[in-house]
């Protein structure tokens, strides 16, 4: 059976010609070198089934090695048809097959992750930093953080103060979201104290020229988060968004909650997760999820508009602009628990 012949039957949801073609050996992997149409350009049969509808289908495939990441040439990828297509149940399927493939990967990789990220977050550190007045930049242009950011970085902190005490923030950047805390904190007089903990020497440099360690209540921790972490108490609101790491960083943050949230506290978190890809996103903050669960924490995602980081203006004078199709850009688990907790309660809790 030729590819384009594959490509329609999966398509079609003949599950019977697909399966006989597989056990005699078709590949489903992607299309061959040289057998692309204008009709399935870089379609993959998975994709194809996806937009089928065909869970059984799309179930076999994925047995047979179909790769559930692969795009085409649009960037499309599997999910992105079955969304189109209104097909939920084949969506949670590839999502959950998404989620399990890509733990796996973390868990046979982990070492690889951490040695890469510790390298890659060294080299940014030693970098000098460009600060404007609407952006900080590395060497290379690219963004640190930009003042677009301020509206995300406003509900971060309504949200991470909701119940004032006291509040951890690690990293600084351009400080939009400690600016944020420190007005709540004024008017509202429930927060105790405001913890801030930045790596980069330039960024706390400057922290110290604008007086930071000088406010009151505020407590500036000099060095990278994982060095930092032994001097850490705990906290009622605690948000994290480092820059120069990677998710290995961000999952590894989080398995120190339990013992740094207070029971009822609540912790947010700016990451891209995948930002220019949908479903890659969605698989992403379920992957969150499923790993704050562990730890005995319940999560919301919440959606919030990021509309200011659309202009072409906002970009200029940096390296390259960023696609953002994110429609969640925070997590609450409003009771962690303790490992003794944890093995007491259900797991289904």
């Amino acid at each position: 059976m030729d590819y384009e012949e594959f490509l329609k039957n999966c398509l079609a949801g003949n599950i019977d010609k697909v399966r006989a073609a597989l056990e005699s050996g078709q590949d489903c992997t992607g299309p061959p070198e040289g057998t692309e149409t204008a009709e399935f350009d870089g379609r993959t049969p998975l994709m194809a089934a996806a937009s089928g509808g065909n869970k059984e289908l799309v179930t076999l495939l994925l047995e047979h090695g179909a790769p559930w990441n692969a795009t085409d040439k649009k960037g499309r990828c599997a999910g992105d048809y079955a969304v189109e297509a209104g097909h939920q149940e084949v969506v949670d399927l590839l999502v959950s097959f998404g989620c399990q493939a890509e733990l796996m990967l973390g868990l046979l990789e982990k070492r690889q992750l951490q040695q890469a990220s510790e390298t890659g977050n060294a080299e940014y550190l030693k970098q000098k930093l460009t600060f404007d007045t609407d952006k900080v930049l590395d060497e290379q242009g690219d963004a640190v953080m930009m003042e677009w950011e301020r509206p995300l970085m406003e509900a971060h902190a309504e949200f991470i103060c909701s119940q004032g005490g006291d509040i951890l923030n690690v990293g600084f950047g351009m400080g939009l979201i400690d600016e944020a805390i420190q007005r709540r904190s004024e008017t509202t007089r429930n927060i105790t104290s405001h913890t801030i903990i930045e790596a980069h020497p330039d960024v706390f440099a400057k922290m110290i020229s604008d007086g930071w360690d000088k406010k009151p209540g505020v407590t500036v921790l000099y060095g990278r988060w994982q060095e930092v972490l032994p001097q850490l108490s705990s906290y009622d609101g605690i948000f994290f968004d480092t820059y120069g790491e990677h998710y290995y960083d961000l999952s590894e943050f989080q398995s120190h909650l339990p013992r740094i949230l207070k029971r009822g506290g609540v912790y947010s978190f700016f990451n891209g997760l995948s930002p220019d890809n949908e479903f890659f996103h969605g698989v992403a903050c379920e992957i969150v999820r499923l790993e704050l669960r562990s730890l005995g924490m319940e999560s919301q995602f919440l959606p919030l508009p990021a509309e200011a980081a659309r202009g072409d203006s906002v970009w200029r004078g940096t390296a390259a602009r960023t696609t953002f199709r994110w429609r969640t850009l925070r997590t609450r688990p409003p009771r962690p628990t303790t490992p003794r907790e944890r093995h007491e309660r259900r797991p289904d809790r």
